[in-house]
């Protein structure tokens, strides 16, 4: 494919510590995830990386394939950028001879006006067709490289860079057993649009051999271009379910009224079936047919804005790579419509296509997909999200339906949802009974002090909960993920932390054992690390593809239930040493983390579960933020 485009001075307790240099912490991770999610914002704006309908959608040579390795168009030389070649060549092959034996070199130059990527072989003059004759030996490394074309190594010479070149330079070897006349073709890109397939250079021939006869030349005719015309009007959803099999997200939104609303609806009318297409979009939208819930070996169908225009084209993805264009099996009817930000388009295409390629038949099911992103010069980016995809197989030309889709995975929604209640809610609740809520809850509960029943229970449940959620994503992947940056690294972390944590406490001391000092310091230490890290984790987990909530607010919200866990260790920090001041002398045990405060904190015990449940019911809000906008994905 070819063509353009395109992570203090006073020794203090654990206790008495972590209720103020915690805070601290983690308010100043809050600060600096937030400017770190911001700048990994923009750094992911499309075309950034890795994804698909899954990793990518793009479609352009350079940026497909910067390197220029373009092996893959050794024999058509032609890029597929779903647009008409240009037919007046704007460059010019020259050759330092006319004429050449078997081991002759040949230096070549293609010149002319800037351009970005290009193609350049040498051909039998009088079989344009055939492969690629003698091979190239590069002068400027820099600028170009060799090719492996037909097996033969260096037979053709392509660009290094997508950087802007006025000039290539190279030597032709000729081989033995070299055909009577040779010919250079060049294919070369100036941007995405613009291109010239094929451009002719200089006829070189051995000596003593019959002059060289132009043949015949033989015109192709040209693709069919279907007219297309525009929307007056916007798509109706009145008779989804009714007339129409209709994929809506969010499920029963309205495109006549719902700016947000994604939309696509097909319609069977006797052998043909009229597809419709809504939804925001900055470049382009797109739907394809899947087997299964991955990218490739798909039928795809991409409305590409440029210049104003949308551009409605048929495609087909080979594996996790790059839609190609596809040409001679044009779409009927084709319309579309751009208002404020919302781009529509609609098609009508056989339900069958015999004989066509890359086509499926839509009288089976498949999974469906619906993508945008954005498009510059007809270029298109990666995806602005991840798709929406459909939960089940569908057959569109069956009996009229209305349903919905997920832009997140069951799975890996699953696991976000564990993660956040585990290490927003469960661990949060367990420290501030563990740390606050000794005399309170002192009492015996089946064999121990309440306050370590409940403290207990919430830790076993937050590991249980991490466990779980840990697997989803392998399950869902067959592996490890490499393409996630550092959040499976971070939660790999918090994963082991949280083992250790429940082998530690299997393990602890007796009350006055001296090893208990140091199961205190080491107990809160990796406590308080897996905390930390797993609020990295979530700042980081929330942007990934495979979850991406929406809108800015989530960094905001994930800032204010840090501020708000925060702030309630340290009301409850200056409420214990408040009540301590009261005291002439604290017990020595008071440094224990482990031991119950003095008898004058725990008069505070009202205060305590006031603060206790307001904390809670702060917390539940976040946390139901959270998980609601994980169900609406």
């Amino acid at each position: 494919m070819m063509g353009e485009q395109r992570v203090n001075s006073q020794k203090q307790s654990p206790e008495t510590s972590a209720g103020l240099a915690n805070p601290v912490l983690l308010l100043s991770l809050g600060n600096s995830l937030l400017m770190g999610s911001e700048y990994m914002h923009k750094m992911t704006a499309p075309g950034f990386t890795v994804s698909a309908f899954i990793l990518l959608l793009h479609v352009s040579f350079v940026a497909n394939y910067p390197s220029g390795k373009v092996t893959k168009s050794c024999g058509g030389m032609i890029p597929e950028h779903g647009h008409t070649p240009q037919s007046h060549p704007a460059h010019n092959i020259s050759v330092s001879q006319k004429t050449f034996r078997p081991g002759d070199r040949i230096k070549v130059t293609l010149s002319g006006p800037p351009f970005k990527g290009f193609l350049l072989e040498a051909r039998d003059a009088e079989n344009l067709s055939g492969p690629p004759v003698g091979s190239f030996t590069l002068i400027d490394s820099h600028v170009s490289q060799l090719l492996t074309c037909e097996d033969v190594q260096g037979s053709a010479v392509s660009h290094r860079s997508p950087s802007k070149k006025t000039e290539i330079k190279v030597f032709w070897d000729a081989p033995s057993g070299a055909p009577n006349h040779i010919t250079f073709l060049a294919t070369v890109v100036e941007k995405y649009k613009i291109y010239w397939v094929k451009i002719p250079g200089p006829v070189i021939s051995q000596p003593n051999v019959p002059p060289f006869t132009t043949p015949e030349a033989t015109i192709a005719p040209m693709p069919t271009v279907p007219s297309v015309s525009h929307l007056t009007r916007s798509f109706n959803a009145s008779d989804c379910g009714n007339k129409k099999f209709c994929i809506r997200s969010p499920l029963n939104c309205d495109p006549e009224k719902e700016r947000a609303c994604v939309f696509l609806s097909f319609t069977r009318d006797d052998q043909s079936v009229m597809v419709e297409m809504s939804g925001p979009s900055k470049g382009y939208l797109s739907v394809a047919f899947s087997h299964d819930r991955w990218m490739g070996d798909d039928d795809a169908y991409v409305c590409i804005l440029e210049d104003q225009i949308v551009h409605i084209q048929p495609s087909h993805l080979t594996g996790r790579s790059h839609p190609i264009m596809d040409f001679g099996d044009p779409l009927e009817d084709m319309a579309w419509r751009l208002v404020d930000g919302v781009m529509q388009c609609s098609f009508r295409r056989n339900i069958t296509l015999p004989g066509v390629k890359n086509r499926f038949d839509l009288n089976a099911s498949y999974y469906i997909f619906v993508a945008d992103g954005a498009a510059v010069d007809g270029r298109i980016h990666k995806h602005s999200q991840q798709p929406l995809i459909t939960y089940e197989k569908y057959n569109v030309t069956g009996d009229p339906k209305n349903i919905g889709g997920s832009h997140s995975l069951l799975l890996l929604k699953v696991h976000g949802a564990l993660m956040f209640v585990a290490w927003m809610t469960t661990v949060s609740v367990g420290v501030l009974i563990a740390r606050f809520f000794k005399p309170v809850w002192s009492k015996a509960l089946f064999g121990d002090a309440a306050w370590f029943q409940v403290h207990r229970t919430l830790m076993l449940t937050t590991s249980a909960l991490t466990f779980i959620a840990f697997l989803l994503p392998f399950i869902y992947r067959g592996g490890w993920n490499w393409h996630a940056g550092y959040h499976p690294y971070l939660g790999f972390i918090v994963m082991v932390l949280a083992v250790l944590q429940l082998l530690l406490a299997a393990f602890r001391p007796p009350l006055h054992d001296p090893r208990r000092q140091m199961f205190n310091w080491t107990h809160w230490s990796m406590g308080t690390a897996a905390r930390i890290i797993a609020v990295a984790a979530m700042f980081l987990g929330m942007d990934l593809p495979g979850l991406n909530l929406p809108g800015p607010w989530k960094t905001y919200a994930m800032i204010g239930f840090v501020a708000w866990h925060v702030g309630t260790e340290i009301i409850l920090e200056i409420h214990a040493y408040r009540l301590s001041r009261k005291v002439e002398i604290l017990d020595d045990d008071r440094i224990q983390i482990l031991q119950s405060f003095t008898a004058a904190e725990a008069e505070g015990y009202v205060f305590k579960k006031v603060v206790l449940a307001i904390y809670v019911c702060g917390n539940l809000t976040f946390l139901t933020m959270f998980l609601s906008a994980i169900n609406r994905l």
